[in-house]
């Protein structure tokens, strides 16, 4: 990206750096199941080897051998096997002596991703439909950890600079699609987040007490849509609807955005409208794939001498 600065792989970093890397890390890792308890051998061995794939970034894309196992802060031995692991299941890959860069397993993944997802499956159709409709670039969002992903995105003319774009992940608090989702979140994941994210969650204006977060997530609920303005980039508009669950939690939310200095004609409730009614046929469709699928997994195999 344009006037981002690439720090060399080699670069030694310091232990404070080290330290935020591997607490955001955890933080994206854990995918907000709080709930579940390992026991520290069990989980610190793979939940360390997992967090070297966190390193890798648009800034720094490409990490040397020294400094993975600086971050890591174990021995050589396990942090060779570590490497190792992930090379020979092609999550990393060699690009010259020493230097590392994400594999090609997760090129294969993510076109499996994209063919079988049943989120991404429904959403065919439904997002090009949608900016037909109302002229703005649409976005499919979905859960991660603390934050959200785009996971997919149909562009219009006009779409504001510095949209989101399908791989980036943006904060749980911040913009439309991020509030919906948070708000349809299953209580025992708002009860984990919140302790945890308190300072944030008021920073944004979402309440200074769990009672007023409670609050504030219950009329984004009864609106069923979140509306914001300018919570990223300066004059750009965001309205989102959540894509639900059969127990109405949040699998993702759908999204249309537009910068409100080119585009000053917007009927925000038509695009409100519009926006639910598209969440709403995802809903439906991902429920329809849910129970084809479970069908089959009744009917069983089918028979070759058939």
């Amino acid at each position: 990206m344009v006037g981002r600065s690439i720090r060399m792989s080699g670069t030694r970093r310091t232990t404070e750096e080290m330290g935020r890397t591997r607490t955001m890390a955890r933080s994206h890792a854990s995918n907000g199941l709080d709930e579940v308890v390992e026991s520290p051998d069990a989980a610190g061995s793979l939940e360390k080897m997992l967090h070297i794939l966190e390193l890798f970034s648009e800034a720094q894309p490409m990490w040397s051998t020294a400094a993975i196992l600086e971050y890591l802060d174990t021995s050589r031995s396990t942090g060779y096997r570590y490497i190792k692991t992930l090379n020979d299941a092609g999550l990393i890959a060699a690009v010259r002596n020493g230097q590392y860069t994400l594999g090609p397993r997760i090129i294969e993944m993510d076109r499996q991703i994209r063919e079988t997802d049943p989120l991404l499956l429904a959403s065919r159709g439904v997002l090009e439909d949608l900016v037909d409709n109302i002229g703005h670039s649409a976005l499919l969002c979905r859960p991660f950890g603390d934050s959200v992903l785009c996971v997919g995105e149909y562009r219009a003319p006009l779409s504001p600079a510095n949209r989101f774009s399908r791989g980036e992940r943006r904060p749980l608090f911040h913009g439309a699609v991020s509030k919906i989702i948070l708000a349809y979140l299953p209580h025992h994941r708002l009860k984990a987040l919140y302790p945890r994210q308190r300072e944030q969650i008021q920073q944004a204006g979402l309440g200074d007490s769990w009672s007023a977060f409670r609050t504030t997530l219950g009329a984004f609920k009864k609106d069923g849509f979140v509306v914001t303005v300018g919570e990223f980039n300066p004059g750009v508009c965001g309205v989102a609807a959540p894509v639900l669950t059969g127990q109405k939690t949040a699998l993702g939310s759908v999204g249309v955005a537009w910068d409100v200095n080119e585009r000053r004609d917007v009927d925000v409730q038509r695009a409100v409208t519009a926006v639910k009614l598209a969440a709403s046929k995802i809903s439906d469709g991902v429920a329809d794939i849910q129970r084809r699928a479970d069908a089959a997994d009744v009917a069983g195999p089918v028979s070759s001498s058939l």
